[in-house]
């Protein structure tokens, strides 16, 4: 009896944060992912899933060979930062959106027939004019990261219309936790994320009088802090097999938001981590950021609908995974 073929599936960007958990979970659904990653911001020991390449998106040839013969490309290489992104915009159209274009020429030339996930963001949306966000909401975005995104997923929507490019576009809300088994976790430096921030404070700081600071307390919300939504980032992580078995089963592309719909503000969140990690923090209000919209909440039922996706984990339990991961694991990072 023939055994039947497992998928090749390439996750470009796959020693990251983001990455490796979505390696992990592909793993556990009985693949092996290659990895492809240069380690500017990924480390090669969170890439422990499967065969790893240490490449570039800027080197045409070893795409080429990467991509020749997979049957899906997950695509979650990039700069991630919404301040940076405003102060040096030049990295960030170079690095997230020329090097998706050279991704996608690959894809068109070297393998017409794979199928393409590429990580969005809610960050597409710039400052909505009304909430909950569906995938049907304007995008108008407020800062370069958010236009690299929206570019590459209008670059994306021409590509499938001129030459059949089957891809699914996922818009993240912000991926928080870790690995319930404490191997893979965040690990940035620098580290620019509110919630690793906040723990890695709490680390360095016995005492509860060095403040922590916060940037804004006037934004238009009910406790004047930003609001955003986290996601446990294994629910994340499963939404990407989802979508990779669409593809597998010969979906063209779609559209999907991946959040939890329940805001959650800076303050809100401050205070989570004081009840998790037992630990008082004092916070110090600095002026806003440029590039942050006031709130941003999501409605996930087009996910729910068509992948059959749906979070399982609560805010509180990735609050305790990332608190487990920086305490035990990484207490710098």
């Amino acid at each position: 009896m023939v055994k039947p073929r497992i998928p090749q599936i390439l996750v470009i960007g796959g020693a990251g944060y983001v990455g490796s958990h979505i390696c992990a979970s592909i793993f556990s659904s009985g693949w092996a992912p290659v990895v492809l990653d240069n380690l500017s911001y990924g480390h090669r020991d969170a890439a422990r899933f499967g065969p790893f390449i240490h490449g570039s998106t800027q080197d045409i040839l070893t795409l080429s060979d990467a991509i020749r013969d997979c049957d899906v490309v997950i695509h979650c290489a990039a700069y991630m930062y919404v301040e940076e992104s405003v102060k040096n915009p030049a990295i960030y159209y170079r690095n997230n959106l020329s090097y998706s274009l050279n991704i996608l020429d690959v894809i068109r030339r070297a393998n017409p027939r794979v199928g393409l996930i590429f990580s969005s963001s809610c960050a597409v949306y710039g400052q909505p004019p009304a909430l909950p966000l569906n995938e049907d909401s304007p995008c108008q975005p407020i800062s370069p990261y958010g236009r690299s995104k929206w570019m590459v997923e209008q670059i994306i929507e021409d590509y499938a219309r001129a030459y059949q490019l089957r891809a699914i576009r996922l818009r993240y809300f912000n991926a928080v936790g870790a690995d319930e088994s404490g191997v893979i976790g965040e690990d940035h430096n620098p580290e620019l994320h509110l919630i690793p921030q906040l723990l890695r404070h709490l680390l360095r700081h016995k005492s509860d009088k060095v403040a922590f600071e916060i940037h804004g307390d006037d934004y238009p919300t009910r406790d004047g802090s930003p609001i955003r939504e986290y996601i446990h980032v294994c629910d994340l992580a499963e939404a990407h097999v989802l979508a990779t078995h669409k593809l597998l089963d010969g979906n063209s592309g779609d559209v999907f938001n991946l959040g939890t719909g329940k805001g959650t503000s800076v303050l809100e969140v401050i205070q989570t981590v004081r009840e998790v990690t037992g630990r008082d923090i004092d916070i110090q209000i600095a002026t806003r950021r440029p590039g942050d919209p006031a709130e941003l909440v999501s409605d996930f039922n087009k996910a729910q609908q068509i992948l059959g996706w749906v979070p399982h984990r609560d805010f509180r339990q990735a609050i305790s995974d990332a608190w487990t991961w920086h305490k035990h694991r990484h207490p710098n990072g």
